[in-house]
């Protein structure tokens, strides 16, 4: 798939045989993990976006009777937009789940709240990913929160807990480049940190970031429900934790029975916009 334009104003949705209700509904840029309009290139078994801004899938996404696929273009200029959709009719096992990606956005986090990735996610499945776009705020480390995982009657406390933004993305140590002792961009077939954009001393004057991670050989099952947040913090002075208020866009990926829940709605276009 390849559209011009604003990404985030560019609207995908899939839809799985009868429901009216669409089990996809994300910015097509955040979708292929290039969240803030500006090519990244992304080399990953589930997503791979080439030059110039070639927006590939692998995601497996099984149907039984039928397949709806819509984009939306809600900015005043038109796209343009090609595209190649594959497939094979072939039968669909009755344990197969269908796949789903949501998109969030918050800017800027409420004071000391979690971002939620995802939650009122019914039914049986797997999550398999999670892409952020997520704009830094203050000066500093700002990836010192821990993801987590609440699923099957999880309340205070989750079944997973991570031990720090970069650790769930499969860096360590602010994804430092120990020669440079500048962010070092990297893209796996697993997990990466494909963006970082620098501030240029002029209009550009915020640190942005793009970071994925695939659990495709590590899929986090769930039976009934599932809530994936992540919190949202840095360093200040005297080694206490500082509680950020960023501008955090993010996609879920899962796959679960039918039926879909109600997504939240889509936020307007002025605050989707990368700006």
């Amino acid at each position: 798939m390849t559209p011009t334009g604003k990404w985030r104003s560019s609207i995908l949705r899939i839809y799985w045989d009868d429901q009216e209700q669409p089990s996809v509904e994300c910015p097509v840029g955040d979708f292929f993990a290039c969240g803030w309009n500006k090519y990244a290139q992304v080399s990953s078994l589930a997503v791979c976006v080439n030059p110039g801004s070639a927006f590939n899938c692998y995601w497996p996404m099984p149907f039984r009777k039928r397949c709806r696929i819509t984009m939306e273009n809600r900015d005043v200029d038109p796209m343009t937009l090609y595209y190649q959709i594959d497939y094979a009719l072939d039968s669909v096992p009755d344990e197969c789940a269908y796949f789903h990606a949501q998109f969030r956005r918050t800017n800027p986090l409420p004071l000391k709240q979690v971002y939620t990735i995802l939650d009122g996610a019914r039914g049986k499945g797997h999550y398999v990913g999670t892409y952020m776009a997520w704009g830094v705020h203050t000066t500093g480390w700002w990836g010192e929160g821990e993801i987590k995982f609440y699923f099957d009657g999880d309340k205070d406390y989750p079944t997973i807990c991570g031990t720090g933004t970069e650790d769930y993305f499969c860096g360590s140590y602010n994804f430092e480049n120990q020669t440079t002792k500048q962010y070092q961009e990297f893209t796996t077939p697993y997990a990466g940190l494909a963006q970082v954009i620098r501030p240029d001393a002029l209009y550009q004057s915020q640190m942005r970031f793009g970071l994925y991670r695939w659990h495709i050989n590590d899929p986090i099952r769930f039976e009934s429900e599932l809530e994936v947040t992540i919190q949202a913090l840095g360093w200040r002075s005297h080694g206490r934790y500082n509680p950020l208020q960023d501008d955090i866009a993010s996609v879920a990926y899962w796959y679960q029975t039918l039926p879909t829940a109600p997504f939240p709605k889509l936020p307007e276009n002025d605050y989707l916009e990368v700006i």
